[in-house]
């Protein structure tokens, strides 16, 4: 007690490190938790799969973007459910967005146009979810299944059901995670994310 009354300054400022630490440990565990969790094992279908944007290049979508596209896929060739919904719209300059490339690319593979749909709008992440929202309410969708990569896990499942959507993430391994790097980068970019979002709101 009397170094606390003698240094004030370094207490309130070391409790404050080691409370910010304490938050950016305990969202960096939650965020690696997330994205080692694959909810469609434990729910049997939703009414329909939103696949979120990457990059695409001149139409063509990129390997992340593929990885993003195959899970998809899979989802809905094992019944999970019978809509898929690409979002993602694009940047100056570009020929396509992201969700009309992913569209064209998923019935390359197979998949019957008509449950298939792109959502081209938004430049991040929220308001491509916005977007999904109101579709899904325009269709009386109230359930999904949100694919992207694993790390984004916990972030687009807060951000969906924020917006009133009965979300579930079902992420991809295929082609995000190729290296210990790549993994890390992910898991300390989106620690950050999702604090950013739960402070600010976006």
């Amino acid at each position: 007690m009397g170094f606390v009354r003698r240094h004030p300054f370094l207490t309130a400022t070391t409790l404050s490190v080691l409370t910010i630490l304490g938050v950016l440990i305990a969202t960096g565990v939650a965020v690696w938790r997330a994205a080692h969790v694959d909810e469609a094992r434990r729910v049997g279908r939703a009414d329909v799969i939103l696949v979120l944007g990457a990059a695409e290049y001149n139409g063509r979508p990129s390997l992340t973007f593929q990885g993003r596209l195959r899970q998809a896929a899979n989802l809905y060739r094992k019944g999970f459910s019978n809509r898929v919904v690409v979002l993602g719209g694009k940047l100056p300059g570009d020929r396509t967005t992201e969700a009309e490339a992913g569209r064209s690319w998923l019935l390359t593979q197979g998949l019957p146009d008509k449950d298939v749909s792109a959502e081209p709008v938004g430049n991040n992440t929220l308001e491509s979810l916005k977007a999904a929202a109101s579709y899904m309410r325009e269709h009386g969708m109230k359930s999904a299944f949100l694919v992207s990569d694993p790390w984004h896990n916990l972030r687009i499942r807060r951000m969906a059901r924020d917006l009133g959507i009965r979300a579930y993430v079902s992420a991809t391994w295929h082609s995000a995670a190729r290296s210990e790097w790549t993994r890390l980068s992910g898991y300390s970019r989106e620690t950050f994310a999702y604090l950013y979002y739960r402070v600010v709101g976006k």
